[in-house]
């Protein structure tokens, strides 16, 4: 762009230096991550204190330690390095020597973990009793194999008279393993006014699961929702008794089946005794009893009377997660002497002071280990399933809400190859490792409302706000929330200042939020209008501003075709804060196989905006001039988008 393209360029922009960057809506920082990777110095805000925090892990912390060698003892001595290390190098470039720390002292972390609760999650021993009945457990006879799920069942007590005193399993499904060859099943056995599991490899019979009668694929599921039969007596068993049930706290879970790690793949066993009597002796000495908002969106768990957040982990998840919290600070004081061993000076300042020295470093290894606590707890709620395709436990949030699960698969969190806490600190090593950091990046992170924020002052500003109604993203961060802020709130105090994330000022129009759907519409387009009016005023003039957006819902209505309320809200917006539109780029950025897409009429790409300010003398267009111009104009518009390639429900 020349200097003489805007009234004030020769002004404000220098051509020798590349210009700073802000994004007012940082969420998971993609935007400023990707600005600092191109050499901008990259500045992020966000209300949400975990979109606060990654993006500090994210643009902030890694330049002030690249270049630096690993602290840990291993990378000082002579000693072999561990798997998967990176010691042995001359040369630490960018985040690597940050990375190595977080590896070896997540690995600190992960082996005392399980001197302090590796009794809790056992290994399963194959019994020569167990070998008889299963010939492919011969090979395991006499070995104790390493468990990498437990898998439970949801429990309530039997609708039917006659088996009020038997807590019935709500299972979704009795198939283990649908693999060619390696298939794998639960049988339920009804003996002596009860029940009993088993499991069965190979192919079940054609629609029959042993003596019970009941379909492998189906459980004990009837149709959709949360409509289930009686294991005992074919009972229906009602959506509504079940959240009855739920909510006067008699809901239970029974141990249904458990999943080993075989020499060649997984290994499908039948519950013992010894293995559920040890998941029940567990008794967490912290519970994150914060209440969640019953009908916030995307959360389903309230109806079955879940509360807090405590509750939808199970005792043993809760110390597991509270070990591991614990441990954050037991490593950082070990990374701190042993930083000061390895000649790192003191600068005597924090890490949220813009410390450099021991201290702040390891403060800064403590906030990725937390962050592998926070992942580790997204893969041991008891809202994980099993998913049979890849055999191992799946997310809390395999999409943004919290979903009921009936049968869910407790993870080995210690120790296991799936889902655990060592797995999670690799996943976050490599996160370190793919950033891109030099010592001459420069990024920061603040806590700010949009509305208010001063960061945008002289600078390229990109973003990509918050989507109408479509996520409730305060709420669903407490999940992260309460564990991070057990592990930092020492090193953050004021982001962790609150028991929850603030929700009260969060730009999404959510009806139980503000009374009503038109109330909750205004508050959105009156927030979102001086949010965009406060990027307006600040933004670099030379440049234009580029907004993302995206929405979900199409609405249908009567003699009016489709619309939606979240797009046209937006765009209202957008043009109430003073800017004219000069382009739009579609941009496919979802996923065809997410969740979120599978048999729902979900977006395939989003819009970007290009928005300058609209100059004080612009004309105005009568109506009668819009539509004439929009008749001349649309048609040749809509086909160049068909030609395109954008699908009808982005057009």
């Amino acid at each position: 762009m020349e200097n003489g393209d805007h009234p004030r360029a020769g002004e404000l922009f220098d051509p020798d230096r590349l210009p700073a960057f802000h994004d007012p809506f940082a969420g998971g920082g993609a935007l400023p991550l990707e600005a600092q990777r191109l050499g901008l110095e990259a500045h992020a805000s966000d209300l949400n204190p975990v979109a606060v925090l990654i993006n500090k892990a994210m643009i902030e912390i890694p330049p002030k330690f690249a270049g630096r060698p690993p602290v840990n003892p291993e990378a000082r001595s002579d000693a072999p390095a561990a798997e998967g290390s990176l010691i042995g190098r001359e040369e630490w470039k960018g985040a690597q020597g940050l990375a190595e720390d977080v590896r070896y002292y997540g690995r600190w972390m992960r082996d005392e973990a399980e001197k302090r609760i590796g009794h809790l999650y056992p290994k399963i021993e194959i019994t020569a009793e167990m070998a008889r009945e299963r010939p492919d457990l011969e090979r395991y006879a006499g070995r104790k194999l390493t468990v990498i799920a437990w898998l439970w069942a949801r429990t309530v007590k039997s609708p039917n008279p006659a088996f009020r005193d038997v807590d019935v399993p709500l299972a979704s499904t009795f198939m283990l393993s649908t693999k060619k060859g390696k298939e794998a099943y639960v049988e339920p056995v009804i003996e002596g006014g009860g029940y009993r599991f088993t499991v069965k490899a190979g192919v079940p019979e054609a629609g029959v699961s042993g003596n019970a009668g009941v379909p492998p694929a189906q459980g004990t599921k009837l149709g959709r929702g949360a409509n289930f039969r009686c294991l005992m007596s074919d009972t229906p068993i009602a959506g509504d008794y079940i959240k009855a049930e739920g909510k006067a706290g008699r809901m239970g879970a029974r141990l249904m089946a458990i999943v080993a790690e075989g020499d060649r793949g997984r290994v499908y066993l039948a519950p013992t005794p010894k293995q559920e009597t040890v998941a029940r002796e567990a008794t967490p000495e912290w519970k994150p009893d914060v209440e969640f908002f019953q009908q916030a969106l995307g959360f389903r768990i309230g109806n079955y009377g879940m509360e807090t957040w405590t509750d939808i982990f199970t005792p043993r998840q809760l110390v597991a997660l509270n070990t591991f919290s614990d441990l954050v600070e037991e490593a950082s004081k070990r990374v701190w002497s042993d930083a000061a061993a390895a000649g790192l000076p003191d600068d005597g300042r924090p890490l949220r002071d813009d410390g450099t020295g021991a201290a702040a470093y390891s403060e800064a290894v403590g906030v990725y280990l937390a962050f592998a606590v926070s992942k580790t707890a997204n893969r041991a709620s008891s809202i994980c399933t099993f998913k049979m395709s890849v055999e191992c436990p799946g997310d809390t949030f395999g999409r943004q809400a919290v979903p009921m699960s009936w049968d869910y698969a407790e993870s080995n969190t210690p120790s296991g190859p799936s889902g655990s806490f060592g797995s999670m600190i690799e996943n976050v090593v490599a996160g370190i490792l793919s950033n891109g950091a030099n010592r001459y990046s420069f990024g920061t992170a603040i806590q700010a409302d949009a509305a208010l924020q001063t960061a945008s002052s002289k600078k390229v500003v990109s973003t990509d706000p918050p989507y109408y109604d479509n996520i409730g993203y305060a709420d669903l961060s407490d999940f992260f929330y309460v564990w991070l802020r057990r592990s930092l709130k020492p090193v953050f105090p004021e982001l962790f200042a609150t028991l929850a994330v603030p929700k009260t000022e969060e730009l999404v129009a959510t009806p139980y939020r503000h009374g009503s759907k038109d109330e909750a519409e205004t508050f959105f387009l009156d927030g979102m209008a001086s949010a965009i009016c406060r990027i307006s005023e600040q933004a670099h003039p030379v440049f234009p501003v580029t907004i993302y957006y995206a929405f979900k819902q199409s609405e249908t209505r009567a003699n009016a075709g489709t619309a939606s309320t979240g797009w046209e809200t937006f765009l209202d917006a957008v043009i109430r804060s003073g800017f004219a539109i000069t382009g739009t780029w579609p941009v496919r950025t979802e996923r065809e196989n997410r969740k979120r897409n599978q048999a729902s009429n979900a977006l395939a790409s989003s819009i970007v905006l290009v928005c300058r300010k609209r100059p004080a003398d612009a004309s105005l267009a009568t109506r009668r001039q819009f539509v004439t111009a929009l008749k001349a104009e649309l048609p040749a518009a809509l086909a160049h988008l068909q030609s395109g390639n954008i699908a009808p429900v982005d057009l």
